[in-house]
């Protein structure tokens, strides 16, 4: 559902936009708002900025996700760490080895 900064700009390229955190969560604002979204998204990745950000009105974007029942997630584009104590799961570190 949500994108880095740097493809949120090149949508708001498109458009004649600049890319700003301004319009980057004008943009946000109108995707998690959507009358209804929560009918036909039941979760959503969302990029660090997003994650932290509040829609143009000032409510927190995850909350407002939470509010239409969409389970908010982070991507994590971090170095994958095969040691781990379960031994089908991949933990992703924050740190390059």
């Amino acid at each position: 559902m949500d994108e880095s900064n740097a493809t949120c700009g090149k949508r708001l390229a498109s458009i004649g936009l600049e890319n700003t955190e301004a319009n980057r969560q004008a943009y946000r604002t109108l995707l998690v708002t959507v009358p209804g979204i929560g009918q036909y998204i039941s979760g959503a990745i969302l990029f660090e900025e997003t994650l932290y950000q509040s829609t143009v009105d000032g409510r927190k974007i995850v909350d407002v996700l939470i509010e239409q029942n969409i389970v908010p997630g982070i991507k994590v584009d971090k170095v994958t760490i095969s040691e781990s104590p379960f031994p089908s799961f991949t933990m992703q570190s924050q740190e390059v080895a």
